[in-house]
């Protein structure tokens, strides 16, 4: 089931997410509806706080990027209960989008390393350690899971001059092809 995303300015996507364990309920199925929700809006990845889950959940496929950066061709991973455990090398610029923010992307500084301990699908635990795009896809996911957006890495400035976009997101003033729910308006569009 394609599930709505919900938009800047929704008080879910600035809590710190909570644990979860096996016995969570409809597990299965909510990763279902999350991939499901992702490929719809034609994402690489979700964060359970997206679709209005406060978990630390999320959901990456990074084999759109495969052609032009090969290690992310077979990437598909699911991630719950995810801690950062560190971030090196010298912070480098790319630009970033998100399904929250439909229509956006800026440039977004981030360290091109990141170690991370987290659980799959079967809450096997793993600790690994990514570069270049997959550490960029992962912060950006990981960010959503600590109630962080990518807009709150902008410099202040930034964020000043796109406050009336920012604002027109939330409002529902924005064009797009998948179901969201803006918080200003309180409905779903789609």
């Amino acid at each position: 089931m394609i599930l709505p995303i919900v938009a800047y300015g929704h008080p879910v996507l600035k809590k710190r997410a909570e644990t979860i364990t096996p016995d969570y309920e409809g597990f299965a199925k909510l990763i279902a509806n999350m991939w499901e929700t992702m490929y719809e809006a034609s994402g690489v990845g979700l964060a359970a706080p997206q679709i209005n889950k406060s978990i630390r959940l999320f959901v990456i496929d990074a084999s759109p990027y495969g052609e032009e950066h090969p290690e992310t061709k077979d990437f598909k991973k699911v991630f719950i209960n995810a801690e950062k455990i560190d971030e090196n090398g010298e912070p480098c610029t790319m630009g970033e989008g998100c399904l929250s923010l439909p229509g956006m992307n800026e440039d977004v500084s981030r360290q091109p390393e990141i170690t991370i301990r987290y659980q799959d699908e079967n809450f096997e635990t793993h600790e690994e350690t990514y570069s270049g795009i997959l550490a960029r896809i992962i912060q950006h996911e990981y960010d959503h899971i600590d109630g962080i957006l990518y807009v709150d890495r902008l410099p202040a400035l930034k964020k000043m001059l796109l406050k009336g976009k920012l604002r027109d997101i939330s409002e529902g003033k924005v064009e797009v092809d998948y179901k969201m729910i803006f918080p200003k308006i309180h409905k779903k569009i789609k």
